[in-house]
């Protein structure tokens, strides 16, 4: 149930089949020399409407800037402060449980830390302002964690290396470009800098030449079955 293809009488019946709404999040984002900007938002779109195909419940159309921190000094990088993502999330399940929604996803395709500390923080509010609503925060790291044993190789892997680079490969093969090298940035711990490409020159956090299109359907598949087994946790959850 896409919300944007739904007409009124439509998106009111199938109000009839769930309450649940997943409200990707992702970026604009670098992803290096091979993978597009937006990778982070056509990876959690395409991730949450194949959970509806799977399980009844409604898709909200994404919200593609996040919060960017590490790469905010990359080319083609268009970030917005955490303050303006906390209120976009405020807002948006505001609207959606005055239109009856009750169980959230908010679920991120970009896994910046102070990005998904601003989402949670957002959901926290919403639970105490009303007292009906179940909500759920989680990356798509956390979901290839849980499926990523015997499918992905490189320990780490989590920015336009193998995983995010299999799935361009599976969903917009004509978008990835040759040329994405293997890179494991090291910034210093607890010192925040000023000049982030001196710490991550290109882009890329994980090794792109371990992925593969077989690779990329098998991760999508898993990561849906693994977000409607989540989905299902959250209807059922009291508490």
């Amino acid at each position: 149930m896409i919300i944007e293809n739904l007409n009124i009488s439509s998106f009111t019946d199938c109000l009839d089949k769930s309450r649940t709404l997943i409200l990707p999040f992702g970026s604009v984002e670098e992803h290096g020399t091979h993978l597009p900007i937006g990778t982070d938002t056509i990876h959690v779109y395409e991730l949450a409407m194949l959970a509806s195909r799977l399980y009844p419940v409604f898709v909200a159309p994404p919200v593609w800037y996040g919060l960017c921190r590490s790469t905010s000094q990359h080319a083609g990088t268009l970030g917005i402060k955490g303050s303006t993502l906390r209120a976009l999330v405020i807002d948006i399940v505001v609207a959606a449980y005055s239109q009856g929604f009750r169980n959230f996803v908010l679920i991120s395709g970009h896994a910046g830390g102070t990005h998904m500390a601003f989402v949670a923080d957002a959901g926290e509010e919403l639970l105490q302002r009303f007292s009906d609503v179940k909500i759920a925060v989680l990356t798509v790291l956390d979901l290839v964690a849980k499926i990523a044993d015997g499918l992905v190789e490189t320990d780490g892997d989590s920015h336009a290396g193998e995983v995010e680079t299999s799935l361009m490969l599976y969903l917009r093969p004509d978008f990835v470009r040759k040329g994405g090298v293997k890179e494991f940035p090291s910034f210093p711990k607890h010192i925040l800098t000023r000049n982030k490409l001196r710490y991550w020159p290109g882009g890329v956090w994980g090794d792109p030449e371990k992925a593969s299109i077989e690779k990329g359907n098998q991760i999508l598949q898993k990561e849906a079955e693994a977000l409607v087994v989540l989905i299902r946790k959250l209807e059922q959850f009291e508490g």
